[in-house]
């Protein structure tokens, strides 16, 4: 563990990894590393359709993303929250042909070894969370699994501790992720609110209402009916 420590939440896209780190960033007041694919499309000024058709440069995409998340978290010396870490290699294996080479490069297994030393959340996918983002190349439900079982496989083939985050409810992650992150030494930079109802006050007390008249006697009654009936 990285004292303080690294946050890193992997998993699919669309499963609210960036959500949970803009709360981690607030809450804790840490860097966020954002999301390089981002910034590397934006360079390329590539659009999907072509990564989706241009193998070449579908392997220089994900081959920038791979290198640039590196490098990025290199930068920090602290403690960063970050949305991804080596995601992007379930994509790469999934659209490109470079993964042979990945794993012929001797930083990958000396970054992996850094991410085994920071606190993993992996948030896994759920159908109601699907959104297109316009980064990916598409956001199926079945690619959705298909990528999240290969980031599964990274995981365990590099022997990575990571914490499973099931739960689609925010406020059960939340709670899931600031036990883990405040049982690791951070803590909140705020105090949250405390109140959130009006303040109490002294009840109201009970006006007695006035009562119903009772009903007239049948024969008052009956003197009462209109001439005409």
């Amino acid at each position: 563990m990285h004292s303080p420590p690294r946050i890193y939440l992997v998993g699919a896209h669309s499963t609210g990894k960036t959500t949970l780190a803009r709360w981690v960033r607030d809450r804790y007041a840490i860097p966020m590393i954002a999301e390089v694919a981002r910034g590397v499309l934006a360079e390329m000024e590539a659009r999907l359709d072509s990564l989706r058709t241009d193998l070449e440069l579908v392997n220089h995409y994900q081959a920038q993303v791979y290198e640039r998340q590196i490098a990025a978290e290199s930068a920090h010396e602290g403690a960063f929250v970050s949305d991804r870490a080596f995601c992007n290699l379930a994509y790469a294996a999934h659209h490109g042909t470079i993964m042979a080479e990945v794993f012929r490069d001797p930083r990958l297994e000396r970054y992996m070894a850094s991410v085994r030393s920071g606190l993993v959340f992996f948030l896994r996918p759920h159908r109601e969370l699907l959104a297109e983002d316009g980064v990916r190349a598409g956001v199926e439900w079945e690619e959705v699994v298909r990528i999240d079982g290969m980031v599964k496989v990274l995981l365990e083939m590099f022997d990575v501790p990571y914490i499973p985050v099931e739960s689609l409810s925010m406020q059960e992650r939340t709670r899931l992720l600031g036990r883990v992150i405040e049982l690791a030494g951070l803590r909140p930079a705020t105090e949250p609110a405390r109140r959130h109802l009006t303040p109490w006050r002294e009840p109201i007390k009970d006006v007695p209402r006035p009562r119903a008249p009772e009903p007239a006697p049948a024969t008052e009654q009956r003197d009462r009916l209109p001439a005409e009936i």
